[in-house]
């Protein structure tokens, strides 16, 4: 799985954003995952903290960046993204240029969507959650009802009941 990734994101990166110069974890999550592309690319990489250190220099990002150097940053997961982007107004700020960003998976919701678009963030994935339902659906390993409760909390996590099987 680990080498899928690897070489998912990689190649995706290279076709999307030929010229990166730099890759970019968010931390913690996507440190391992950018550490795999960056080598796999040959690139320098750095990470970004969710806030900075309490001690030492404080820095939010770990790593070199140079002034306009060309960047994608590595996510594992985007949910509704605000960490994400919190990420790429970090490397913006350090004067780092973003191409844009590359992950695993996306839930897909639309906040997530409109944040990307509001920061004209470009975001490639391996995969989303309409794939996932759409193999569920096709591996038949959950019958109509249960595809209908994973769908209907795609529409609506924040007010979804769980899971009622009895139905």
């Amino acid at each position: 799985m680990r080498n899928f990734v690897q070489e998912n994101l990689s190649f995706q990166i290279k076709e999307k954003f030929p010229d990166v110069q730099v890759i970019a974890g968010v931390a913690t999550g996507a440190i391992g995952i950018a550490a795999l592309v960056a080598h796999q690319l040959d690139l320098p990489m750095i990470y970004v903290r969710p806030s900075a250190k309490g001690h030492g220099r404080q820095n939010l990002i770990e790593g070199r960046l140079k002034n306009g150097q060309k960047v994608v940053i590595v996510e594992d997961l985007i949910s509704t993204g605000m960490s994400s982007l919190k990420a790429f107004q970090s490397v913006i700020e350090s004067k780092g240029e973003v191409l844009g960003m590359s992950a695993i998976f996306t839930y897909g919701f639309d906040i997530a969507k409109v944040a990307f678009l509001k920061k004209e963030c470009d975001l490639i994935t391996i995969s989303d959650y309409s794939h996932l339902i759409s193999s569920l659906k096709d591996s038949k390993s959950f019958n109509s009802h249960e595809i209908s409760a994973l769908e209907s909390w795609r529409e609506n996590p924040k007010t979804w009941n769980g899971l009622n099987l009895k139905a």
